[in-house]
């Protein structure tokens, strides 16, 4: 099986692609910077230089041509505004839909956050409550398409903690 992963670089991307080329996958992650490449690599992926935030949808979908599943694991990160929030959690989830769905990739998984399906609390910090809002409206976006076999994971809390193997599954909300 063929997985291309946006944000090929992040934590969880790395974990996955690790993951997945040790399960015997062919695994591939969209990165930023050609000086990720080599983390990639000792993941067992193949890199693939792409900004999702200037590419068209047919730069991206070229790069999913011939894959089984797509993973939006993309983020603008902490430390960023909220500009990039709309930019990366947002705007770049829905082209590297689109994109999906122009290269007849059906399989798309997007890993969200916890409360990206509803306004956040009063009082919650601007940036992060821009984010919540991104991720909700790329969730949206996600599913509403036909084109789609959709899965949207919303973790909470992330750690750099061993994994136990164990997960608790809600069904949404929202």
């Amino acid at each position: 099986m063929r997985i291309v992963i946006a944000g090929g670089h992040g934590q969880i991307a790395l974990r996955l692609e690790r993951l997945l080329a040790g399960r015997g996958d062919e695994v591939a992650g969209i990165i930023r910077r050609p000086e990720q490449a080599g983390d990639l690599l000792a993941a067992g992926a193949e890199p693939v230089v792409c900004d999702l935030e200037t590419a068209t949808v047919a730069d991206v979908a070229r790069h999913l041509e011939g894959a089984d599943a797509a993973v939006f694991a993309a983020g603008a990160g902490p430390g960023s505004g909220i500009e990039r929030k709309e930019s990366v959690d947002r705007g770049a989830a829905s082209l590297f839909a689109d994109a999906a769905e122009a290269a007849g990739v059906r399989r798309f998984v997007v890993v969200s956050s916890m409360g990206a399906d509803k306004e956040p609390p009063e009082g919650t910090d601007e940036v992060f409550a821009a984010y919540l809002r991104a991720k909700g409206a790329a969730d949206a976006d996600v599913r509403s398409r036909s084109g789609l076999d959709w899965t949207i994971l919303r973790p909470g809390r992330l750690t750099d903690d061993p994994g136990t193997g164990l997960v608790r599954l809600a069904e949404s909300t929202g």
